[in-house]
């Protein structure tokens, strides 16, 4: 390329480019702490009804704490709340002896907790001991067991009081029946030994309004698909450098401002925000690295950016294990952005931007101050304006072309490209944002199986690099896409009993995704000829975010069906391996430098040297990553 000659005459990789590649890699590691977030900050801790209010009960335990804000809108009064590290009330069985297997409060696993606060509760109502209930006031069935599931009695060994409870009624009205039960009017306690607190905890995000939470995450990712048409549109215009500081700047303000959401609705806000802010220093740390990195080398380096990412992830789960309060952990993953700010006035402009943008002078100034660091001063002072222009009149004539979103439908090859390239993209997202954000469906450690998820992408990416330059791109995405499919649906017939099954299967779907993005990344900008090869990626990347905004909203469907959002996760991978069937293969084939070319390149053979080793990043564009 022209340009590269300039760069090898500032030193290359040089010095600089080392260090200005390694103060971008340093803001990627958080960029996986705020896509995943909500799987700590919101997580849904066991919960059950809050005990009705009753004016001479007292709690057995001293420690026990009055009812906390959280409480539903509607409770008249505070009632006693139990330890923070959950309860256990036991109920008196109809012969007056508590601890009766039928009305024992257990944890999801159905073990009692011998450690837990326990509030007994006698047999009649107003008795001297401030008690409530009767002998014909019980559970129900024998076997019956107030648990942290939403579910009504009816048989022996049913559950009941996350959603539900009895209605508090005097001896008069009671009949032989079941006794009746009314949603929790008094608010949850919930079982804090794990979360200390989080959104649902803090605003009852449950039952009635659990669907809120995904809603949560949805929100944000609209905030990533608009900030990738927004901010990615200013970065060419006002430059890589100027949107990667205000990006640093909106998300340490936005994500600062979400630890201190007085309720949900300023919390979504400021997620949206942070969420565009997001995907505009994404961008532009994609820019700088490839604009500034000679061609040589941009494979390597953008991997290096890549398994950043794939680092974050893994540094999320320690955080958070350390930081159990979601909004210090808001803060800990946002107040280093101010430090990013601080050091990135001294990060370099793209001398290709400033070229193309008019600002010659300016680039010249920049591209002397790089050979300086590099110790090529010499070297350095010999650039001019006109060679510049001069070296880049090819780039330069190219503005002059006009082309639009509407290329990619005009001719049929591309336009057959364009479709199932669309499909591919969005259903990677978004079965890759249904497995990542529903860690406390595997029944294992939240923060263990952060960390398996993270480190799985090492060796995905690994073996898909080999893949990708020996067996070639169609048969790479379409393996990696079904048997990504193949064992989410799996999943769905592994009993729950089997977690450690059910967690490898989990995880080997995670990481065939993981490999599906690079592999469909690398496959894009060598199917779209160079005119319309960034707006290609770029649409690629909005049918990535709108995948991860759907993703959040189809997992709302297991209170109805709890089969159906697994089943559909399972399901997008192989209809996009399908899709990804009939894309043409580019192994060892050149880039097309035109429409023309793309067009008539099924009736010619693909030429080039089998042994040669193809960079899996774009050559002129900046690389997407898995947000």
């Amino acid at each position: 390329m022209p340009f590269g000659a300039v760069l090898a005459q500032v030193g290359g990789l040089g010095r600089f480019q080392v260090l200005q590649t390694a103060l971008l890699a340093v803001p990627i590691l958080l960029m996986a702490s705020h896509n995943l977030l909500q799987n700590f900050t919101a997580a849904v801790p066991p919960h059950r009804c809050r005990v009705p209010p009753v004016p001479s009960a007292t709690p057995s335990v001293p420690g026990a704490t009055p009812a906390s804000p959280g409480a539903a809108p509607d409770a008249t009064s505070a009632s006693p709340r139990d330890a923070l590290r959950g309860s256990d009330i036991v109920l008196r069985s109809p012969g007056g002896t508590s601890g009766s297997p039928g009305a024992t409060l257990r944890s999801p696993s159905g073990v009692h907790n011998p450690g837990a606060t326990h509030v007994t509760l006698g047999d009649t109502v107003g008795s001297s001991d401030g008690t409530w209930g009767s002998s014909n006031d019980t559970l129900g069935p024998t076997g019956a067991m107030l648990g942290w599931s939403n579910v009504t009695l009816g048989s022996l060994d049913v559950t009941l009081g996350s959603c539900q409870r009895y209605v508090a009624s005097p001896p008069a009205n009671v009949t032989g029946g079941p006794r009746a039960t009314e949603p929790c009017r008094d608010g949850w306690d919930y079982d804090r030994s794990v979360y200390v607190s989080t959104i649902v905890t803090e605003w009852d995000l449950v039952c009635g309004y659990r669907q809120l939470r995904q809603m949560a995450q949805s929100i944000y990712m609209a905030g990533v698909l608009v900030g990738a048409l927004v901010l990615g549109g200013l970065s060419d215009r006002f430059g890589r450098k100027a949107m990667l500081m205000w990006s640093y700047l909106q998300l340490g303000v936005m994500g600062t401002c979400t630890a201190f959401s007085p309720n949900y609705a300023s919390y979504c806000v400021f997620r949206f925000a942070g969420g565009m802010a997001l995907s505009g220093f994404g961008l532009s740390i994609a820019c700088l690295v490839v604009e500034w990195i000679p061609t040589p080398y941009r494979a390597i380096t953008v991997a290096i950016t890549g398994f950043a990412y794939t680092l974050g992830q893994i540094i999320l789960a320690g955080v958070a294990y350390a930081v159990p309060r979601w909004r210090w952990l808001q803060l800990s993953v946002s107040l280093p952005f101010f430090v990013f700010l601080f050091y990135s006035w001294w990060l370099a402009e793209s001398a290709r931007w400033l070229v193309l943008s008019g600002k010659a002078e300016r680039a010249v100034k920049v591209l002397q101050r790089v050979a300086t660091f590099n110790n090529r001063k010499e070297e350095g002072e010999k650039i001019t304006v006109e060679m510049l222009k001069s070296n880049m009149k090819e780039e330069l004539a190219a503005l002059k072309s006009s082309y639009t979103v509407s290329d990619l439908v005009r001719t049929p090859v591309i336009r057959h490209i364009f479709f199932c390239l669309s499909i591919v993209w969005f259903s990677i997202s978004f079965s890759y944002y249904g497995l990542a954000m529903d860690l406390q469906n595997f029944g294992v450690s939240i923060y263990l199986i952060q960390v398996i998820f993270g480190a799985v992408d090492f060796p995905a990416k690994v073996v898909v690099t080999v893949s990708l330059s020996y067996v070639g791109r169609r048969l790479s995405l379409m393996v990696a896409l079904f048997l990504a499919g193949l064992v989410i649906v799996a999943n769905i017939f592994v009993p729950t009993e089997l977690q450690t099954m059910r967690t490898a299967l989990a995880v080997i779907g995670k990481g065939c995704l993981s490999a599906s993005f690079n592999c469909v990344f690398l496959y894009t900008t060598e199917l779209y000829p160079t005119p319309i090869r960034q707006t290609g990626l770029g649409f690629g990347s909005t049918m990535a975010r709108v995948g991860g905004i759907v993703a959040p909203l189809v997992k709302m469907m297991d209170e109805y069906y709890p089969f159906l959002p697994p089943a559909v996760y399972g399901v997008a991978p192989v209809v996009a391996a399908v899709a990804a069937a009939f894309l043409p293969e580019t192994l060892n084939a050149p880039l097309p430098d035109t429409i023309e070319e793309v067009e008539n390149r099924p009736k010619r053979k693909p030429a080039g040297d089998p042994k040669e080793k193809i960079a899996l990043q774009p050559q002129d564009g900046p690389p997407l990553k898995e947000a």
